[in-house]
């Protein structure tokens, strides 16, 4: 259970990394002349995925606590 656990730790934070890196790719894409506009939404697209997959995680990892 606990290896699980880290597993899915390390899996999250894997997915924050990319999710952080993907900031900075758009971001360079967006400021350099002229830019491909289909890149940048595939690429927003993939951070979104990514931003789903680390809230499913994240309730994982955090089981609800009800009050």
């Amino acid at each position: 259970m606990e290896a699980d656990r880290e597993e899915l730790s390390r899996r999250l934070e894997e997915l924050k990394v990319e999710h952080r890196d993907l900031d900075d790719v758009i971001a360079r894409l967006a400021e350099d002349g002229p830019f491909n506009q289909l890149q940048i939404q595939r690429l927003k697209k993939r951070k979104l995925l990514l931003k789903d997959q680390m809230i499913r995680l994240e309730s994982e990892l955090l089981p609800d606590i009800i009050a």
